[in-house]
């Protein structure tokens, strides 16, 4: 059986070693950085290399991620040896999951039919954060196909508040009249 190797778990001990000393800020720009590398092809390439020596590749490394705290660094040499650099995209996804959770925050997918203002971006945020009693962030995307309202996805619960959904209810209901 194959052996299924997670992000999670380097993400877990990195959140648990940023908690020891406080320190988020530091430890999520860095895994930003280290994740960003992975869209390098001869970067990666280079890294993934069995004929480069170590060495080469911590130097490689070193210059490329510039000034980033030394354990996400020693995670990346890690990761590196280890031959799973491309985990890095996982790793920080999950840390920033942990760190919302830490933070009481939960993030929500948008979807509007147009670009959405700060002040309609603050009122979605507010009322989906009183629904859900947390701190919500929003990340919204345009889908012009839509008429109109919103559909939010906030983890595994789905509110739809399109005008699409709203005239399937009335024409449910106009059917169910008319029996």
């Amino acid at each position: 059986m194959p052996r299924i190797s997670s992000g999670k778990r380097y993400a877990q001990a990195a959140f648990e070693l940023a908690l020891e000393r406080n320190d988020f800020g530091s430890w999520q720009q860095s895994l930003k950085k280290i994740a960003d590398l992975t869209a390098y092809e001869e970067l990666m390439t280079l890294l993934q290399s069995p004929r480069l020596p170590f060495e080469v590749k911590k130097d490689l490394l070193q210059k490329e991620l510039g000034d980033i705290h030394p354990l996400a660094f020693n995670l990346a040499l890690l990761l590196v040896t280890r031959g799973r650099m491309g985990m890095a995209k996982e790793i920080e996804r999950a840390f920033q999951h942990l760190l919302d959770a830490h933070l009481g925050i939960e993030r929500a997918k948008v979807t509007v039919a147009y670009p959405l203002e700060d002040k309609e971006r603050e009122t979605i945020s507010n009322r989906l954060g009183e629904m859900i009693q947390r701190k919500v962030v929003i990340e919204d995307q345009m889908d012009p196909s839509m008429i109109g309202g919103i559909i939010a996805r906030i983890g595994d619960m789905l509110i739809d508040g399109s005008i699409r959904q709203k005239l399937e209810i009335l024409k449910k209901s106009l059917l169910e009249a008319g029996r």
